[in-house]
């Protein structure tokens, strides 16, 4: 895959985020930037955003980041802490690779409003397939 256009055609096939709302914003080096409108789908029984929508977008853009170049890659690990309820109208996720091993990744997933608070951040170990 050489372009976000074609990333974007074969992570259409990850239907549970994406049927969620969540897209691909931008790609890089081992990076990746996904988002997902707000909207009452996403809501818990108290009116906040469901702890599970700040995880599902962190790991499909662990999930983007860590395999659009071509490079096999599972999770093994992932710890999230939540920071700050949801302000805005669209979580944005940033995954930054920390360190790429022989067998294993860490990446940093970054999760902001469009406010900018703070909301999450997560830390996956991945595999990489042989």
């Amino acid at each position: 895959m050489n372009t976000i256009e074609e990333v974007r055609e074969f992570f259409k096939s990850d239907t549970f985020a994406t049927n969620a709302g969540m897209v691909i914003d931008e790609i890089g080096d081992h990076y990746a930037k996904c988002s997902v409108p707000i909207d009452k789908r996403h809501k818990n029984a108290m009116g906040g955003v469901m702890g599970g929508v700040h995880f599902t977008l962190a790991d499909f853009t662990f999930a983007v980041a860590s395999n659009w170049q071509g490079e096999s890659t599972v999770a093994l690990n992932c710890d999230i802490s939540y920071l700050a309820t949801v302000k805005g109208k669209r979580l944005i996720a940033e995954a930054n690779l920390m360190k790429n091993g022989r067998t294993t990744c860490v990446y940093l997933i970054k999760i902001t409003d469009d406010l900018g608070t703070n909301v999450a951040l997560i830390k996956a170990t991945g595999y990489h397939v042989k």
